[in-house]
């Protein structure tokens, strides 16, 4: 248990952040849930004494009744009980969202702290199930775990104690009844689901890892006659995972049966108290159907409690999962920050690369110094090391031996927000967003006015374009840019780079997709706004060297070994 909430805790965190909210959504909860019991037991008393006055007046028995003051009360009730359902329904999803957005700004965080090398260690899938399915698992823990069942037990002190008022052997009754039916479905319930509901997490990951394998290798399992095989590997884990669902649902059936039972042997327990105390004329019939159907009602707070509590395992699966996140997180860097100025110098020591779990080294003493303000392009072949040397340079991986240094700090100890503004890189995959045009390039400079948005496109041969949109710089671009060409959502992309300020500027293949008469315009301008900036060009083709003016270092990288080019002639 000690465990258990040693995991829970950094998450529990976040909640305590927001605990005046959950305080008044589970006042809210409370509310409703007492509104609903005082109109059910209300109701059942004045339509009991309504029935005996009335039989009252065909006996000729004189006898009084005030209608007016408990139907005021059933209104009332019945209005409050209305309101507080809508109410505490919008407040409280309302919170969960928010906090379900706070968890994931949270684990989102941790992924921007991870080198490369580390986001390459897992799949995409992965990263992606730790910020949607793991995440929206904690849905049950926060809205159905920690709330209700503290609104539960309030509930039964609360009706207990007004039962009390008439028959105290009934609130006891109701007390002890109700007290442990609230254990067993809280921590029986709990520990009876934990390992199949943490199980169910464990299988629904791995059955969506092999599902996504079978969509992105389909080719190469068809072409390898593996495809039938990874099939039934599909359907043995999807079998399996059925399994431990439908015992999960078993056992949660079951503890709903137990609830039913003893909440109706408790109605039984005081219908049969209610009239003895009715024999000995201590309370009179309608407080006697009072207190039955306050009884009855009672079960309201007991009936979401078994299923939430058997999902407690998958709850702390997910939390497991998302706290490897922080364990042995190594940080990016001490906070170094860069100098002012515009260019910077960049030199290279005896660098060395090697990936876990790889016996070939990516890069190996590659030493090189460009001066500050200068420009520089390294060819090579895919796979050359080319995307490893530009990931060093910008700080996002850190090498096996040697180190990178730009104008006299480690590019690894830079801090986040130095790298950020002093850095810029233009990679091969381009990353856009599901938004408008313009938002996907204000990405760069929130401030930019829609005339220096225009010149960025301008600049890389856009603006025309654009300009004959029909929704212009508000034109949707799609998942990743769907609705562009490559060759558009590369110069897009471009362009966002344009709007920031650089020192250092690092472009793998600026060129790629572009025509000839576009890839012109383009080192054109990146020629204009690369002056006085640091600049190292990634390119594949040794044609692409024409569009690089004013470029006075040429290295060539030739399986994870830096050449120059005289050198490399020889």
């Amino acid at each position: 248990m000690i465990n258990i909430y040693r995991d829970f805790r950094p998450w529990l965190q976040l909640l305590i952040q927001r605990r005046r909210r959950f305080l008044v959504g589970s006042l809210l909860v409370w509310i409703t849930l007492m509104a609903g019991l005082a109109l059910l037991g209300l109701s059942g008393w004045f339509i009991t004494a309504s029935a005996l006055t009335g039989i009252a007046f065909a006996l000729g028995i004189p006898a009084r009744l005030d209608v007016y003051v408990p139907g005021g009360g059933i209104r009332f009730f019945a209005l409050v009980r209305t309101v507080a359902r809508y109410v505490e329904r919008l407040y409280n999803h309302n919170t969960v969202l928010t906090l379900l957005a706070d968890l994931r700004y949270r684990v989102f965080g941790y992924l921007t702290g991870f080198d490369d090398a580390r986001l390459r260690a897992e799949r995409a899938s992965d990263w992606l199930s730790r910020l949607t399915a793991d995440i929206d698992t904690l849905d049950n823990f926060y809205l159905r775990i920690l709330v209700p069942p503290v609104v539960a037990l309030l509930s039964v002190l609360a009706v207990s104690l007004f039962v009390a008022i008439w028959l105290p052997s009934v609130a006891l009754l109701m007390a002890i009844t109700l007290g442990l039916l609230w254990l067993v479905v809280t921590f029986f319930a709990a520990t009876w689901g934990f390992s199949q509901s943490y199980q169910q997490v464990v299988d629904q990951q791995l059955l969506r890892r092999l599902t996504v394998d079978q969509v992105q290798a389909c080719a190469e399992l068809i072409s390898y006659q593996s495809s039938q095989w990874h099939r039934s590997l599909i359907a043995r884990q999807e079998q399996q995972a059925l399994s431990n669902q439908r015992s999960l649902g078993r056992r949660t059936a079951l503890i709903n049966c137990l609830v039913g039972a003893v909440s109706g042997l408790m109605v039984i327990g005081v219908l049969w108290l209610a009239s003895v105390a009715f024999h000995q004329q201590w309370v009179t019939g309608p407080i006697l159907v009072m207190a039955v159907l306050i009884a009855l009602g009672a079960n309201e707070a007991f009936i979401a409690l078994p299923a939430s509590f058997m999902k407690l395992g998958a709850s702390y699966a997910a939390v497991r999962r998302l706290n490897k996140l922080t364990a042995g997180r190594e940080p990016m860097g001490s906070p170094v920050t860069l100098p002012v100025g515009v260019g910077f110098a960049i030199t290279a020591y005896q660098l060395s690369l090697t990936y876990a779990q790889s016996f070939v080294p990516a890069l190996s003493d590659i030493s090189f110094e460009l001066p500050a303000g200068k420009r520089a392009v390294i060819t090579g072949s895919s796979g050359a090391g080319k995307s490893s040397l530009a990931s060093l340079l910008m700080g996002r991986l850190r090498a096996t031996q040697g180190d990178i240094m730009i104008a006299g700090v480690h590019a690894w100890h830079l801090s986040p927000a130095s790298r950020a503004s002093k850095l810029a890189m233009l990679t091969q995959q381009v990353d856009l967003f599901d938004a408008s045009l313009a938002e996907n390039l204000r990405i760069a400079s929130p401030d930019a006015s829609d005339a220096m948005l225009h010149e960025v496109l301008k600049a890389v041969a856009l603006s025309d374009w654009v300009s004959q949109l029909p929704d212009g710089l508000d034109t949707a671009v799609g998942e990743r840019g769907q609705q562009l060409s490559g060759g558009q959502a590369r110069r897009v992309a471009l362009a966002r780079l344009m709007l920031r300020d650089p020192s250092v500027v690092i472009l793998d293949e600026p060129f790629a997709g572009l025509d000839a008469p576009t890839a012109q315009h383009v080192a054109f301008s990146l020629d204009l706004w690369l002056v006085n900036r640091s600049a190292i060009f990634f390119i594949h083709q040794i044609g692409s060297l024409d569009l690089l003016p004013r470029v006075e270092y040429h290295w060539h990288l030739d399986a994870g070994k830096l050449l120059e080019m005289d050198e490399r002639s020889t």
